[in-house]
């Protein structure tokens, strides 16, 4: 029995998930349509049921597959070769810095950009909000531990604890660039990046 349906069916699913993420990061979710993902993913009405039970389903997928990918790039960053911990932070925030553009980030700023909008609209993609975030801060907490260990960071409070801070600091300022419209927010933040981090380079 041959399984291209089964990679047909994948492809589809991934199609519209990847089309939702880069006109929902632009738009917004309450502003965008079903008919205007599907139409540009070149998808019928029908074949979004068929993986999707509903607008809220497609968004908690939308939201677990952005940071599926979000955490890969993490992991990948952070698992670099021949840097020390303050090094591959550094590397971090400024891939943060690039992709939470305030011109179009095409998916990239996902959770900045739906953050607030979806947490007050539904119960199941808040939750998909809360797991992403946790997971990143804990990654991020690992590779401050990481630092310390390596003697290239030294903050002065506990690795869990600053990476909470830091991320919410980062989000704030990712919403600020898209207010003023200039990364001056972004500066900011690295200068308090550092002066909370205390590394010794």
């Amino acid at each position: 029995m041959s399984t291209a349906p089964a990679t047909d069916n994948t492809d589809v699913r991934d199609r519209i998930l990847a089309t939702g993420q880069r006109i929902m990061g632009g738009k917004g979710f309450s502003a965008v349509g079903l008919n205007e993902v599907l139409t540009a993913a070149g998808v019928p009405k029908g074949s979004f049921y068929h993986y999707f039970g509903s607008k809220d389903a497609f968004g908690e997928a939308l939201l677990e597959d952005y940071f599926a990918t979000y955490l890969a790039d993490m992991d990948r960053i952070f698992r670099q070769t021949g840097q020390t911990g303050a090094q591959r932070l550094d590397a971090y925030f400024q891939a943060w810095r690039d992709n939470q553009s305030f011109e179009d980030c095409q998916g990239k700023c996902l959770a900045v950009k739906l953050g607030a909008e979806v947490a007050d609209l539904s119960g199941s993609m808040r939750a998909s909000l809360k797991r992403g975030t946790a997971a990143i801060i804990e990654q991020m907490a690992h590779a401050i531990t990481a630092g310390v260990d390596d003697g290239s960071l030294s903050p002065d409070d506990p690795a869990d604890s600053v990476a909470q801070s830091l991320y919410q600091l980062w989000l704030g300022a990712s919403l600020m660039v898209k207010i003023v419209r200039h990364t001056q927010p972004f500066d900011d933040a690295a200068r308090t990046t550092a002066r909370i981090l205390h590394p010794s380079r």
